[in-house]
């Protein structure tokens, strides 16, 4: 088993920025790539940015490219989500992901409100 925690979530104006953390325990090694899922009121969940845990290989999903980056301390066991120019509709709750060939790891989600 894999637990993942977030947190860093908050209310923020338009423009501004917020970091999001995920502190990752448990059996690491089940662990080949984790993403950075967000559930928009009225849509379904969407990966916004994905990372290979060993590697460090990185992917976004085209609403967030070019301001919002991931990354991860592997020494730490924590992954991050540095959002910049956050605009009302990033607004929702984002999710930590993690799993070896699919997403079989989800932590509690963590709230994003852009307000404009």
């Amino acid at each position: 088993q894999v637990q993942l925690k977030e947190s860093g979530g908050g209310l923020v104006q338009a423009g501004g920025s917020l970091r999001l953390s995920c502190v990752v325990s448990g059996r690491i090694a089940d662990i080949y790539a984790l993403d950075w899922f967000r559930q928009v009121p009225g849509k379904e969940r969407e990966s916004v940015a994905r990372i290979t845990w060993i590697g460090g290989s990185t992917g976004y999903g085209d609403s967030v490219k070019g301001r919002f980056t991931i990354s991860r301390d592997y020494e730490k066991n924590t992954a991050f989500l540095q959002m910049n120019n956050l605009k009302p509709e990033d607004t929702g709750v984002y999710y930590c992901v993690a799993g070896r060939s699919s997403y079989d790891y989800w932590g509690q989600g963590t709230q994003v409100t852009v307000s404009s």
